[in-house]
């Protein structure tokens, strides 16, 4: 086993590893840009190492630097976490040629699962379902003559990268021509890869994926399916495991088709196999994610298996944490991502200063962050600040319990979309199960918030002038210039 092991990241993924590797007893070192140097992530590590960088992100993603430091601290491996350099091929290579190892696939591996493009070619060749497309060829007038064959509407992506970007619906030729420039100039300006990929869109489409593990030899497992239907601009908001109202059937040709794919990579370590699913049952290959997920905590509480120390156990060459059929399913999870943002004004990101924050604490509860009063909250980061998982004996029991511990949640000095995620959680058709990458669109007018009544307005705003100091000056105060005048009327 490893004696100490560096974590390239930052936030609440940094703690969540340091967390397992105290349990494992093995030494942890963090990297920080200066204007972290009192994170938690820092102060939780037995270790930490100063990235120079001219933004935090770019001290994150100094690929020399971080091998730099990890060589230093005498670190035997480094874990990416998820986001910044976690899908990086050259990083993995650079680490692994500076004789570390790299908690994570191979380089060759990420290359050829990073890539959307080349990832479908190998899934197809598998006979792993996958949505008729077009691939780009560097004729815009051929790409776009070829893609109005498929049918409409179509799906414009990114060939590199994810996260939304990139991507657009298209519904007729007249459109296709635009979205096509306007998704290549955005995957170029995000990626630094400007080609795209047009693909058969399906309506009121699941967003499902399998978590599986692989030892690299071709031998894997999957750790059952997560449904994360619930988005907003592509990006995920709710996720829950296992999927709701999938059909054993169903849920096992799915989750076998992903041990299918990481075995024919000969896959190593923790990775995800995401589909889409249709009205019809017909499901398609999207994408591999060649890392940790940001949902995964919904897998460790239904499975008991601790994700991370699986990937440090993996990358050690100790081998899969357990056989097939030793992997069952307990109860139900849900994990909700408390967002700096303003749901009433489509989503856009919130800055502030984390005036207080209250967790409530229960056994069936996981909050993940790295949160500490007084700390900034700025765009700097993607506006994710913690996660909310709760776990239940069933569906219905996970919805209340999540439910109720986002009630109990109190996060002050920054607009956030905890309210939001009550009603979602809340609302008939997601408790029922009726869920699709549309829901949050076509569920708006549900999901607005309830008009306050004058009264309950009055009372908080009575207590506000009564107990707040700087409310009481704002809201009664003598406006300038006319507070310099005094006590003095005319």
């Amino acid at each position: 086993m490893f004696g100490k092991i560096l974590i390239a990241n930052r936030g609440e993924i940094a703690c969540r590893v340091i967390r397992t590797l105290d349990e494992l007893g093995i030494a942890s070192v963090a990297i920080h840009h200066r204007l972290e140097t009192r994170a938690r992530h820092v102060r939780m590590a037995g270790e930490a190492v100063e990235i120079a960088g001219e933004t935090p992100v770019a001290a994150h993603l100094d690929i020399e630097a971080i091998v730099a430091a990890a060589l230093a601290t005498g670190a035997d491996a480094i874990h990416p976490g998820y986001g910044f350099l976690s899908e990086n091929a050259r990083f993995a290579a650079a680490v692994e040629k500076a004789g570390l190892a790299f908690i994570g696939p191979s380089p060759d591996t990420i290359a050829l699962m990073g890539d959307k493009i080349s990832a479908r070619a190998f899934a197809e060749a598998q006979g792993v379902p996958v949505a008729p497309s077009v691939m780009p060829t560097g004729d815009l007038d051929d790409f776009i003559a070829r893609a109005e064959t498929i049918g409409f509407p179509l799906l414009i992506k990114a060939a590199a990268g994810g996260g939304g970007k990139g991507m657009s619906i298209v519904r007729s030729a007249e459109e296709l021509r635009e979205a096509a420039r306007i998704a290549a100039g955005e995957a170029q300006r995000y990626f630094g890869d400007g080609r795209v990929y047009a693909e058969t869109y399906v309506e009121r489409p699941r967003h499902i994926e399998v978590q599986v593990l692989g030892d690299g030899e071709g031998g894997a497992i999957h750790l059952f399916e997560r449904e994360c239907s619930v988005q907003r601009r592509f990006q995920k908001i709710i996720e829950e495991a296992p999927a709701a109202r999938l059909d054993p059937a169903l849920r096992d040709a799915i989750c076998g088709s992903a041990v299918l794919l990481a075995a024919a990579a000969r896959y190593k370590n923790a990775g995800t196999v995401e589909y889409i699913l249709g009205a019809d049952g017909r499901f398609f290959f999207l994408e591999m994610n060649t890392r940790l997920q940001v949902e995964h905590p919904v897998t460790e509480m239904v499975t008991g298996i601790d994700l991370v120390r699986a990937q440090i156990e993996i990358a050690a060459g100790k081998g899969l944490p357990a056989a097939q059929a030793d992997v069952t399913l307990s109860g139900h999870a849900m994990e909700c991502r408390i967002c700096a943002e303003d749901p009433e004004r489509d989503f856009l990101p919130e800055t502030g200063v984390l005036a207080y924050l209250g967790v409530p604490e229960e056994p069936w509860l996981r909050f993940e962050n790295a949160l500490d009063p007084g700390q900034k909250i700025t765009a700097d980061f993607d506006p994710m600040l913690a996660k909310l998982v709760a776990h239940g004996g069933d569906r219905a029991e996970a919805i209340d319990r999540a439910i109720a511990a986002l009630e109990g949640l109190a996060l002050l000095g920054v607009t956030t979309n905890i309210d939001y995620l009550a009603r979602v959680l809340d609302n008939a058709a997601f408790r029922d199960g009726h869920l699709h990458t549309g829901f949050v669109t076509e569920h708006r007018e549900a999901l607005a918030p309830p008009p306050v009544p004058e009264q309950v307005l009055a009372q908080v705003l009575a207590a506000a002038a009564l107990g707040l100091r700087d409310f009481r000056e704002l809201a009664l105060g003598t406006p300038e210039p006319h507070a310099a005048i005094g006590g003095w009327r005319n």
